[in-house]
């Protein structure tokens, strides 16, 4: 868990620089490293003894000082740099910068002026009213850092899918490595992959539990043990709630049923066994006391005569009557994607070459990507200008000649990512915008308007004839901003009409489309387009898998998506747009 555990301290150096008000550049390299370390696959403690701070170097994003810094880490379990930081800045004060509305520069005002270090500080100025004295405050900010904090709140006790399932993996790889342990299986919410968990729930089939259980308990990062007995145990790792359980081999399958859930779903399939005379719990099938299944978790399904259900589905809306109509959808997998339409390069915000990028996406198998690099409205991406965009093409065309030489399959999409901006206009004029494979739209700006007007602004760039997808449709960042006003039943039906894509993505923190607007795309028959918005290597190839988590969730089948078809389908249908 060294991985995760860098990561998190990288990113409590950032926050604290943030509100100390330090360099931007090296907030960005804390953060960058964050990121990079989080869904890096490699083992870092593996890498820095395998070649020390020079092979660190290699790694995208990491510099010599974060290089030193990962060493230490690994040798003592912190950095010099993180203590010293921790001392300067109480810790409550830090937790603040999770709350939307409330910037570094907020907080640091906030502490110099009234004397703010925690959150019941923050809320109690904020209701009396104290704020809008201060320059640069008002009602408006008030009011704004009040709902921040009911927001931050009602997400306490939740973790991001992409936090909780590193540390599930981990968890699972080092029970693994015990001869004790005969199966093992993540279950619960995370098995369903929702966007965000209460707990991790993990199940094992062991017949010498106490071995488990005494591995379990003593892992690197256990900050509390709430209980240990033989067939269950409750830690607190990194934060997080973790459950354990051993069960007996002929009843896994039921166990993993059951802890799996949602609790709704599970209720609908006991109604369904009470009226063939069955009783359907953890421990398996049964009729009376016989026990007729439970070992796989098949069984438990044909017991009411249902195939199985992707655990994914299993929410009660709709999985049920589907299982009894022969309608569970082949829903997609990662290896169904053929390319990625919506990544950056360093001619924007990007950190790699379209070289590199392209690059990167053959070893995933891809067939293409469009490198769609912001318009000059983001200014903090610095994105493309008209100068830019020939100088780019130019690039892009250097790398497909070099793929044709060399005999390969795969193009890279001349793409731009281009502002709705809130007058309803897009960033680039038609002439501009028809010269480019691929054109991704996005709003970035006022998410403050009503709902008819942001609808309509996102409705009037469908209807432009250049726009083919709508990138991150309601704008969500979770847990710290809400998606803006929308009718989302007005988007589908727009985009219906329009042949317009509309975009899932992956970016952890976004799955926008979430899983029920996929469902909603589904049922208007729109095209969705998974895509990772990644701005370098690895996230290109790391959070797809949350896309693909959201689709699923949201009955997309690989014919749904837009990118799991090959590049001359694709082109063919840019072509008849």
């Amino acid at each position: 868990m060294l991985n995760l555990d860098i990561a998190r301290i990288f990113n409590e150096i950032a926050d604290i620089l943030e509100v100390q008000g330090e360099n931007a550049f090296k907030i960005r390299a804390y953060r960058k490293a964050a990121l990079t370390i989080e869904t890096l696959t490699q083992d870092l403690t593996v890498i820095a003894e395998r070649g020390g701070v020079k092979e660190l170097k290699k790694i995208p994003g990491i510099g010599e000082g974060i290089a030193k810094k990962i060493v230490e880490i690994a040798e003592t379990g912190d950095c010099k740099k993180h203590r010293e930081l921790l001392q300067e800045m109480p810790a409550e004060l830090i937790e603040l910068l999770a709350i939307p509305h409330v910037g570094p520069k907020t907080i640091a005002k906030l502490h110099e002026e009234l004397g703010i270090t925690n959150l019941a500080g923050l809320e109690e100025v904020a209701k009396a009213h104290k704020l809008a004295g201060l320059p640069g405050f008002g009602t408006k900010a008030e009011e704004n850092i009040l709902k921040g904090i009911e927001q931050y709140r009602s997400y306490q006790g939740r973790v991001l899918l992409s936090k909780a399932l590193p540390y599930a993996e981990a968890i699972v790889s080092e029970l693994q490595r015990l001869d004790a342990v005969e199966r093992i299986l993540i279950a619960g919410s995370l098995r369903r992959m929702r966007e965000t968990i209460g707990d991790i729930d993990i199940l094992v089939v062991s017949t010498r539990p106490n071995e488990v259980m005494d591995a379990f308990t003593r892992m690197d990062g256990v900050e509390d043990v709430i209980a240990k007995g033989e067939t269950k145990s409750s830690i607190i790792l990194r934060g997080i709630n973790v459950d354990l359980r051993v069960v007996e081999a002929a009843s896994f399958g039921a166990a993993a049923h059951y802890f799996t859930g949602s609790k709704h779903h599970n209720v609908r399939i006991r109604e369904l066994g009470m009226k063939r005379g069955l009783k359907i719990n953890e421990y398996g099938v049964f009729r009376g006391a016989e026990r007729i299944g439970g070992e796989r978790e098949s069984e438990v399904f044909a017991s009411v005569e249902l195939p199985y259900i992707p655990p994914e589905l299993r929410e009660d809306r709709g999985e049920i009557e589907a299982g009894k109509e022969g309608r569970i959808p082949n829903l997609v997998e990662l290896e169904n994607l053929k390319g990625d339409l919506h990544v950056h390069s360093a001619w924007s915000d990007g950190k790699n070459s379209i070289d590199e990028m392209a690059d990167a996406a053959r070893t995933l198998n891809y067939e293409y990507i469009a490198i769609a690099d912001h318009s000059p409205a983001v200014g903090i991406a610095g994105g493309l200008n008209e100068e830019k965009i020939p100088q780019r093409l130019v690039e892009i065309e250097l790398t497909n000649h070099r793929f044709e030489d060399e005999g390969v399959q795969f193009r890279v999409l001349n793409a731009v990512e281009v502002d709705i901006k809130s007058d309803f206009s897009l960033d680039f004029p038609d002439a501009i915008l028809e010269a480019f494979d691929l054109v991704v739209a996005a709003v970035h700006s006022k998410f403050s308007q009503d709902r008819a007007t942001m609808t309509n602004r996102i409705i009037s760039a469908m209807a432009s004839p250049h726009v083919d997808v709508i990138a991150h449709p309601t704008g969500r960042l979770l847990g710290k901003r809400d998606p803006y006003a929308v009718d989302m039943a007005k988007l589908m039906a727009a985009a219906k009409e329009t042949d317009t894509i509309l975009e899932l993505n992956s970016f952890p923190e976004r799955l926008d489309l979430n899983d029920l607007h996929c469902k909603m795309a589904k049922d208007y028959g729109v095209l969705v387009a998974i895509s990772t918005d990644a701005h370098d290597i690895l996230q290109m190839r790391d959070v797809r898998r949350y896309g693909i988590a959201t689709a699923r969730r949201g009955w997309l089948e690989p014919e749904d998506i837009v990118n799991t078809w090959n590049l001359a389908g694709l082109m063919k249908l840019m072509k008849g747009r």
